[in-house]
């Protein structure tokens, strides 16, 4: 991480290392500046003021190495962010106006998004009350993370089951709220089919009526017209004048050809195409006394077809454009009604599945409830022997488990009833008695600055040791503690740093810390120097091993760097820690052995490392 021109710090690089970081310098030398840019970097609100005097911006730069399944991963993927590997660059500048831009993989970003990825990465405990159990969600998923697979399993089974209830209530729901526009639809529809059906509509009967209405209406004229054509053609009964016919004209023709057509071959062709005028005329003739003898002059018929006319236009009007469309209509309706009917026999299946749902996720429930009431009595122990190794041997952490009782919620196997959510049936708060005798309050009121960090501690190394989630990449892989060791020392000192160092075996762990045992478990030792030229104050960031390490460990201790007895006293401090750490690893090597034994016989494995 690179922190430039935030308060002391002018530009500074933390080079910081998988396991546990701390970050010590003298009172005043900028070590909460390193937090404070760490926070800009995680989208917390950006103040002015830590733009350093002069400066124009404060600038914040972070490498995150991310395994490629990590849901960061995802979300910068949406905020069309770039990343190499799981290689992630997070940037932050901070105006002295107090203008804030934010970069993430190469891309402008929100600040939102920075806080996003933050939640997902980086737990921060310090006394400024920044830390993860600040909403009573938090609390429960701490439980549940600590509860392992099979408090995970019931979490898995309720939330299955709360889905598929939810999912059979809303469509009961909506099926019981339309139930009135649903008879409405189907007395309306029934009306229309009706009407449809007793008209008896057949395909294209409105077209063929049309036309017959069309010839009954003109009967008179079509009769003379084919009179006249058929007088024309052949003189016959129906002529009103002797004249000559087409047909005798054209036998006339035929006559006066006769006698020469046998002397010429185009005048005999003449002829026979004379001969075939005269049998068309003859067909024709026969096709117009035909149509005079069907041809009807009967007003009843003509008023029938009106009438059916009419009949057909009012269903066109309504259902469409033609009665091939009416008949169209009148299928989907059918299908429409059939599906409204079988509504009322799916509500009544629902009502049954709703009931059996229900009945399911009351079990479920239940049987969750009661298994995060059992992991609580093991998470307060757990905290609570942590606790005795931080200088709070004293306090008592209480896991309420609480049912959401609701007058309108589901019917528990017990029979109160409770507001059950995806998550269960629970309100879970973790509580803290600070002082014997105190009663237990919620950890934010009931602990002060120092004594918070401790208990986060507890609770995260606990939670660590037991497996949680968020150690394998569900949550925070990176917890930073601000002066954790506030109001500690001498051995509770050690222990607080062995916690720490506990942790940082499941996670990257920052600690800003001015107590040199908690420094001295430190897999990378950071240190803020400050310099003063007389005009402008500025720090800067190193890593110290070796002696440096021990010169910075014997000026925390309150000696002289340099002096032989407190480098001596700083090195018989590091072998302390280190031979501490070496016991406690065999400790757990053996008990990992012995673990793997009595999963074979049947036991929790893992209770003893609890």
């Amino acid at each position: 991480m690179r922190i430039r021109g935030v308060g002391v710090i002018d530009d500074a690089v933390l080079a910081l290392s998988p396991g546990l970081n701390v970050v010590t310098g003298e009172t005043g030398a900028g070590k909460t500046m390193v937090v404070s840019g760490l926070g800009l970097l995680l989208g917390e609100r950006a103040d002015s003021g830590l733009v350093r005097t002069g400066a124009a911006s404060a600038f914040v730069e972070g490498v995150l190495e991310l395994p490629e399944a990590h849901p960061a991963l995802a979300r910068a993927d949406e905020a069309g962010a770039a990343h190499d590997d799981g290689v992630l660059v997070v940037a932050r500048t901070l105006s002295a106006t107090g203008r804030s831009r934010a970069h993430v993989g190469g891309r402008t970003a929100p600040v939102a998004v920075l806080g996003e990825l933050g939640r997902l990465l980086v737990a921060v405990h310090g006394q400024a009350d920044q830390w993860r159990l600040k909403q009573g969600d938090a609390h429960r998923q701490v439980l549940d993370d600590f509860g392992g697979p099979v408090l995970a399993g019931l979490v898995d089974t309720v939330e299955g089951r709360h889905r598929r209830w939810r999912e059979a209530g809303s469509e009961h729901e909506r099926l019981v709220a339309a139930s009135r526009e649903r008879a409405r639809e189907i007395d309306s529809l029934t009306a229309s089919l009706e009407e449809i059906e007793a008209a008896d509509p057949q395909p294209g009967e409105d077209l063929a009526l049309r036309a017959e209405d069309e010839r009954l209406a003109h009967a008179d004229t079509l009769r003379l017209a084919a009179a006249d054509a058929l007088e024309r053609l052949s003189a016959d009964e129906y002529a009103a004048a002797p004249a000559a016919s087409v047909q005798d004209l054209v036998g006339s023709a035929r006559g006066a050809l006769a006698p020469a057509a046998e002397h010429d071959e185009q005048l005999r062709s003449l002829d026979a195409r004379l001969h075939e005028v005269g049998m068309l005329v003859s067909d024709l003739a026969a096709d117009l006394t035909s149509y005079l003898g069907d041809l009807e002059l009967d007003p009843s018929r003509l008023d029938f077809v009106q009438q059916r006319r009419a009949t057909l236009s009012t269903l066109t009007r309504k259902y469409g454009e033609s009665i091939d469309e009416v008949l169209a209509w009148s299928g989907r309706g059918a299908a429409r009604l059939e599906e409204l009917i079988s509504a009322d026999d799916r509500v009544e299946v629902l009502t049954t599945q709703l009931a059996e749902h229900e009945s399911a996720l009351a079990d479920a429930t239940a049987a969750l409830s009661q298994a995060r009431s059992k992991a609580g009595v093991d998470f307060a122990k757990a905290v609570g022997a942590e606790l005795a190794h931080l200088s709070m041997g004293k306090a008592q952490v209480v896991v309420e488990v609480r049912p959401r009782l609701d007058p309108e919620g589901i019917e528990m196997p017990g029979g109160e009833r409770v507001r059950v959510s995806r998550t269960g049936g629970d309100d879970v708060e973790i509580l803290l008695a600070a002082n014997p005798g105190a009663a237990p309050r919620s950890i934010a009121r009931a602990a002060s600055g120092g004594e918070l960090s401790r208990v986060m501690l507890a609770i995260e190394v606990v939670g660590a040791a037991a497996g949680g989630r968020h150690p394998a990449g569900q949550g925070p892989s990176t917890f930073v503690f601000d002066e954790v060791d506030a109001g500690v020392g001498g051995r509770a000192a050690l222990d607080v740093g062995a916690r720490l160092a506990r942790l940082a075996e499941q996670a990257q762990v920052i600690v800003v810390t001015h107590l040199a045992q908690v420094a001295a478990h430190a897999d990378r030792h950071l240190v803020v120097h400050k310099s003063d030229d007389g005009t402008i104050t500025s720090s800067d960031v190193t890593v110290v091993e070796g002696d440096d390490r021990l010169r910075e460990l014997s000026r925390m201790m309150g000696g002289d760097p340099d002096s032989d007895a407190g480098l001596a006293h700083a090195r018989d401090l590091v072998d302390q820690v280190r031979q501490a750490g070496q016991a406690r690893q065999a400790r757990q090597a053996r008990q990992a052995v012995v673990g793997r034994g009595t999963k074979g016989r049947g036991s929790r494995g893992d209770a003893g490392s609890r």
